[in-house]
């Protein structure tokens, strides 16, 4: 078996480590279908189609970074911080009523528990967002440290967000294991010294061979990482 999808060898790479950290949208929570059609909605409102190749060329930036891209990109006449409330807006009802953990996810945090690895969350959204879906899913309990790209000077690639949630949970890099479902929070986790392990959705599955060849490990789902 390819070492990628061997959940095996996972388990016991990470049982070797103090912490995992998490990407949100399309690792933790099925969600990455509604940022398609906020962008879409929200376009539309300006008179724009939304462009086929939009959510690659955002791909890992932060919630400050993609409203910045918008107002360039689109001639928004909106401010930055108006922007950004328009999408927090349509997005934390979504967020509280329609958007699911992926399989097994509830199953592998109580695991992790049990094994006394800490966990965190480095996500490129706005702290509004997903304090909405953590608390609607009842998942906040089990990580802690929560970090946003805004709280850092650069989004995925750049490895900023996994060092800082790192150094807040008090864990060296080397100890960490990451978990992400695109190419450029693949690229964060590994510039930052941290193994990584690639989550398949159904939104990047057609990323799916650059994502197998970024990471260091690749799951359809949680499931296959539980022993028991």
């Amino acid at each position: 078996m390819n070492k990628t999808t061997d959940p095996a060898e996972i388990r016991l790479i990470l049982s070797e480590k103090d912490a995992v950290i998490f990407d949100l949208d399309g690792t933790l929570v099925d969600s990455m279908w509604m940022w398609h059609q906020i962008d879409v909605e929200y376009l539309g409102r300006y008179g724009y189609e939304c462009p086929e190749l939009l959510q690659k060329e955002i791909e890992g930036m932060s919630f400050s970074e993609t409203a910045v891209y918008f107002k360039e990109t689109f001639q928004i006449p909106d401010t930055l911080e108006e922007i950004k409330q328009a999408w927090i807006d349509m997005s934390i009802e979504k967020y509280r009523n329609e958007v699911p953990l992926k399989k097994g996810v509830g199953r592998f945090l109580k695991y992790l528990k049990r094994r006394g690895i800490r966990a965190g969350i480095a996500t490129s959204n706005g702290r509004d967002m997903v304090d909405a879906v953590l608390e609607s899913l009842e998942i906040a309990p089990y990580f802690q440290v929560i970090t946003t790209a805004c709280e850092v000077a650069a989004g995925k690639p750049a490895p900023d967000i996994y060092l800082k949630v790192a150094e807040t949970l008090g864990v060296l890099p080397e100890r960490c294991m990451v978990f992400e479902d695109v190419p450029a929070g693949i690229q964060a986790g590994k510039a930052a010294g941290m193994v990584v392990c690639a989550v398949e959705d159904g939104y990047s599955s057609m990323m799916r061979a650059e994502k197998e060849a970024l990471a260091d490990y690749f799951i359809e789902d949680y499931d296959e990482l539980l022993d028991n």
